[in-house]
């Protein structure tokens, strides 16, 4: 089963990158200084952390970097070979994404705050999310939703500034109707970041904004096949 296509799949896309903001917040905030899915920062980190620089951590952070990368690979064949034979690769991904998230929470689960884990159960937890960070992002290049990548806005931001009135940039979307899309692609990492930051700030257990994404992601995933259904209708 293919993804759906317009407002259905940009909705889906934009709730993923909300998503992203929340993950990357525990991560970041409580696991310590390290990245579940904007693996770009972790590169740097890792960096400043060998050359001994900012008290930043080289352990947590390659993982993170290595977990990312496991679960790119795993996600990449396996969401493949589903496609090949005509199985529901889509839903299948995000429901997959929704069980690594489950399981780190659960690990993560009955010590609070987070860092106080003793570094096995830490190092489980950053794993296992960027691990699922890595599948999520096989699954939304394999979407090919235009400017919604779901994990990093750098290009999107470009592309908002480039390709509006500022910009004037025609190539790069000037004229067209990319500016509401990207929009809604920036505004949902930044409003994903502080909602799990503010989540965290109210004494929310990080385990628990874990536990909560996981099902949210897949009830998302449960609506997949009746919304490709309803375009099928549809179009016909």
């Amino acid at each position: 089963m293919e993804p759906p296509s317009g407002i259905a799949l940009t909705a889906i896309m934009v709730c993923l990158t909300v998503i992203t903001g929340v993950v990357d917040a525990v991560t970041f905030l409580t696991l310590g200084q390290v990245f579940s899915a904007m693996q770009t920062g972790n590169l740097l980190f890792l960096g400043f952390g060998v050359a001994g620089q900012g008290g930043l951590p080289v352990l947590a952070t390659a993982v993170s970097l290595g977990a990312f990368v496991l679960g790119a690979a795993l996600g990449a064949r396996w969401e493949s070979g589903l496609a090949a034979r005509e199985q529901s690769w889509f839903p299948a991904g995000l429901f997959t994404e929704a069980a690594l998230l489950a399981v780190a929470g659960a690990v993560a689960w009955g010590m609070d705050p987070v860092p106080g884990l003793p570094p096995g159960r830490r190092y489980a937890v950053i794993g296992l999310m960027a691990l699922a960070m890595g599948m999520r992002n096989v699954t939304a290049m394999r979407s090919a939703s235009p400017d919604l990548t779901t994990t990093v806005a750098t290009r999107t931001m470009t592309a908002l500034v480039s390709g509006s009135v500022l910009g004037h940039d025609k190539r790069l979307g000037y004229g067209g109707h990319t500016v509401v899309r990207r929009l809604l692609s920036v505004g949902a990492l930044f409003a994903g970041g502080l909602l799990g930051a503010e989540l965290l700030g109210l004494g929310t257990r990080p385990a628990l904004v874990i536990l909560l994404v996981a099902v949210f992601l897949a009830g998302t995933a449960a609506v997949v096949p009746a919304l490709v259904r309803c375009e099928h209708h549809a179009g016909g």
